[in-house]
């Protein structure tokens, strides 16, 4: 396995080019969406799967300090949802095949609390950052109000009362001649330390800093420590980032008792993606009307709320808006550009990909 990763470390621009041209070429497979057919997609599946595990390798590449090291064995929660990511679309197929439309969902409904669970544990692990990319990336990022001396824990001291008697112990007035006095004898305390410190001694020290540098220390707080701390911002957001990550269960579930031509789970999850966003778009502009330091987003963060946003273009390809009006518009688009002999023939192909996409639940969940 050692080997492997240094083989993927060394070659990784190859590794990512094959990477990509391997998932592009899934796309071509005969029957890749037909109801039968479980090989295309556990292809598609294994391939995804590869690459996600080559991705990890390339960017956990370890520091000069920690080459010796043993690399952790336990895998990180954004792997984790990388990679059921990857296996989901198998799962469906697999479970369409063997229990039938309407039963396929009880597999699906699994799957999404599976990854419900991995992404509320990433969410309180993180702090209570938002989630990027559903958890899949990690939120390394501090906020806009975070200081180096909130980020490095113990670590990192602010200075203060610089000036005369800044080195002095509290209490100490350097004005006074008590102060003057207790300074020189403080002083001469620690020169008399360090000139009776063997010269060895203090080599040792400084080698071992050098081979052992600080680390960070971020404190995680826990939930009633991070709503105290926020204040009302911090439960709006927690409850807003909730909404994002039970949203997809809550579809799924609903769809398993309702069905796939019911309105109801249609207009539940939107309710819950707008109601969502909203209360996040409200901090956001809060923020910067008021400039509050308590809260505040990364720009990573704000990104994220972004492509949150255009995830909703997805509604328009789920059933039964889908049956109802998008595809009857495909058709539509599909009849008038098929004279042209170039671009009608990539509208069709285009067309008929988007359409045999859209059966898969997994592609158009946007969870």
């Amino acid at each position: 396995m050692e080997a492997y990763k240094r083989w993927v470390r060394r070659n990784r621009d190859y590794v990512r080019q094959l990477s990509s041209l391997a998932s592009g070429m899934t796309w071509l497979l005969p029957e890749r969406f037909a109801a039968s057919e479980i090989g295309p997609e556990a292809v598609s599946s294994i391939l995804g799967m590869v690459t996600t595990v080559n991705e990890h390798i390339i960017e956990t590449v370890p520091t000069p300090a920690h080459t010796s090291s043993a690399e952790t064995s336990i895998l990180p929660l954004s792997l984790c949802l990388t990679l059921l990511r990857d296996l989901e679309t198998l799962i469906e197929v697999v479970a369409e095949q063997l229990y039938g439309e309407d039963k396929k969902w009880n597999l699906i409904v699994l799957t999404e609390a599976a990854k419900v669970c991995v992404r509320l544990a990433a969410f309180r692990n993180t702090g209570y950052k938002m989630l990027l990319q559903g958890g899949e990336t990690e939120n390394l990022e501090h906020s806009d109000d975070s200081s180096p001396q909130e980020s490095m824990g113990h670590l990192t001291k602010p200075i203060r009362n610089q000036g005369p008697g800044a080195n002095h112990p509290q209490g100490w007035n350097s004005w006074n001649l008590e102060g003057r006095a207790m300074s020189a004898l403080s002083n001469f305390g620690q020169n008399a330390r360090t000139v009776s410190e063997p010269t060895w001694l203090r080599r040792v020290q400084q080698q071992q800093a050098i081979l052992e540098p600080p680390t960070k220390v971020i404190t995680k707080p826990s939930l009633s420590t991070f709503l105290s701390e926020k204040g009302t911002r911090g439960g709006l957001f927690v409850t807003g980032e909730i909404m994002f990550i039970l949203r997809p269960l809550i579809y799924v579930f609903l769809v398993r008792k309702y069905g796939t031509r019911s309105w109801f789970p249609w207009f539940i999850s939107l309710a819950v993606d707008l109601m969502g966003n909203s209360i996040l778009s409200v901090i956001t502009m809060s923020q910067d009307s008021r400039k509050d330091q308590h809260f505040q987003f990364s720009k990573s963060e704000k990104d994220e709320l972004k492509r949150r946003k255009l995830l909703w273009v997805l509604y328009l390809m789920r059933d039964p808006f889908f049956s109802e009006y998008t595809r009857r518009r495909l058709e539509s688009t599909q009849k008038i550009v098929e004279p042209v002999p170039v671009v009608g023939f990539f509208a069709e192909k285009l067309i008929e990909l988007l359409i045999g996409a859209q059966t898969r639940y997994t592609y158009m969940s946007g969870s």
